[in-house]
């Protein structure tokens, strides 16, 4: 999937091997809703609408790859509701597994080594239990043939951004010469997400679990808002505060990345391509 300020395109390959597209003009949530061009609010907003047109592309491609229904002579399709279903079970297994989960080990090791239950320490433990955690999942969701796959084409898209941005004429050929590792990722979001945790959540006086828990479930939003603002500050910023904040996720991207064949670089150019005409 490409988008453009203004429109998004999403390609994907069919068994027959020719290309299925689907292309919409896209309007800035700002530009809907004005208070979501407020610092924070503003990263709320797109990141609300990376999540939406997220699920729009795997129902799209889920749905292409569905056989088609002999039965009724159509196309099979997956429903709204099982995608809907499908992204509140997500978010629960992400809530266990990076909030509940890092919490419960940090208070136990407080528990057993008093040394670890001051504020700052036990935030910093939480923190990079997380990190460790996510780095393990992903790690071990790349060693998947279908997750490569994946991660192939996430590295197609990047090279195929990096041609566009070159000004070089988009070609299977051009992109191939440039990174799969790119600092506007979404991944170095996710790792600005974690590290601003570690900061906001020493900031807060609660002692007990059940308010800890809640406290990191609640703020997410506010987390993300401010990691937003963070990545957009770099950007306009010296080179040395640039690389501090993307450099994270460029390390993290050597697992969520790999290098495509030209049948996955053709179908990033395809989907820029269709994302350019509107």
């Amino acid at each position: 999937m490409m988008r453009c300020p203004h429109s998004y395109c999403v390609a994907v390959r069919r068994a027959d091997g020719g290309l299925a597209t689907e292309q919409a003009p896209l309007a800035k949530p700002s530009e809907q809703y004005p208070a979501l061009g407020w610092p924070v609010l503003r990263g709320l907003g797109m990141l609300g609408q990376a999540l939406w047109l997220g699920m729009k592309a795997l129902r799209f491609s889920a749905n292409v790859a569905l056989p088609e229904d002999e039965t009724r002579g159509k196309q099979a399709e997956i429903s709204g509701w099982v995608m809907a279903l499908n992204l509140v079970l997500s978010l629960g297994f992400f809530i266990f597994l990076y909030k509940f989960v890092p919490l419960y080990l940090a208070t136990r090791l407080g528990d057993w080594t008093p040394a670890l239950a001051g504020r700052v320490v036990f935030n910093l433990v939480d923190g990079l239990i997380r990190i460790a955690l996510f780095v393990a999942f992903l790690w071990l969701i790349s060693r998947w043939k279908d997750m490569r796959r994946v991660f192939e084409y996430h590295g197609a898209e990047h090279r195929v951004v990096f041609n566009y941005e070159s000004g070089q004429p988009l070609s299977v050929e051009n992109a191939r010469r440039f990174s799969t590792l790119h600092p506007r990722c979404g991944t170095s979001f996710l790792m600005v997400v974690m590290l601003v945790s570690i900061a906001g959540y020493t900031l807060l006086p609660f002692e007990s679990f059940g308010w800890r828990f809640a406290s990191r479930v609640l703020l997410l939003p506010l987390v993300a808002g401010v990691s937003y603002e963070l990545i957009r500050a770099a950007a306009r910023g010296r080179r040395r505060w640039r690389w501090a904040v993307t450099a994270p996720g460029l390390w993290l991207q050597r697992i969520t990345t790999r290098p495509p064949c030209d049948e996955q670089t053709a179908v990033a150019i395809r989907a820029l391509e269709g994302a350019l005409e509107l």
